[in-house]
């Protein structure tokens, strides 16, 4: 998915966001975060994704004080939001997700079962006026921008994936990596 955005959307790079603990998730089960990003460069495995623990660096948690960190430190980079379908479906609970929409182009990519629920949700209230169709529409419209972004369906679950590599959730895998 993150190849297919990088070419529709015309993007340098991709940076994967590895969060120390999202405040909407129990910390409960949860891997470490030395696991989960050393799963993230496994998988990534490509030169213009980055994978990026910075959250901890900058002690942020919410994605609006993330936002706002890496526009003020990186300026000259043009940063976009890249989330899935079912993280549309919760957005309005998210801190501050009208100053997110304001601050960056907010991209969605369609995810089973989720897409077409994701059209009618709560944020879409305020955000669905704020529709583009062209997907690099994103470098010319003003803020907010929204684009939904279709790049072949993955009804893959995160919880399947791990269920292949159980050890990694312990640190094992991520012992092993390093």
């Amino acid at each position: 998915m993150s190849l297919a955005a990088l070419e529709r959307l015309g993007l340098d790079e991709i940076w994967w966001l590895v969060s120390p603990q999202n405040p909407l998730k129990p910390p409960a089960g949860m891997a470490p975060l030395a696991a989960r990003l050393a799963r993230a460069r496994t998988v990534a495995r490509h030169p213009r994704i980055r994978v990026s623990g910075i959250e901890a660096e900058l002690g942020t948690q919410l994605t609006a004080d993330t936002v706002a960190a890496l526009r003020a430190r990186h300026r000259h980079i043009a940063f976009l939001w890249i989330m899935g379908a079912d993280n549309l479906l919760q957005f309005h609970r998210w801190a501050a997700w009208r100053h997110i929409a304001r601050m960056v182009p907010i991209v969605v990519l369609a995810r089973p079962p989720y897409t077409g629920r994701s059209r009618r949700a709560p944020a879409m209230g305020w955000l669905g006026r704020f529709r583009r169709r062209h997907p690099r529409s994103w470098r010319t419209k003003p803020l907010p921008t929204l684009l939904f972004l279709d790049v072949g369906l993955d009804s893959t679950s995160a919880t399947a994936i791990r269920a292949l590599t159980p050890d990694w959730v312990s640190g094992e895998a991520a012992k092993r990596a390093a």
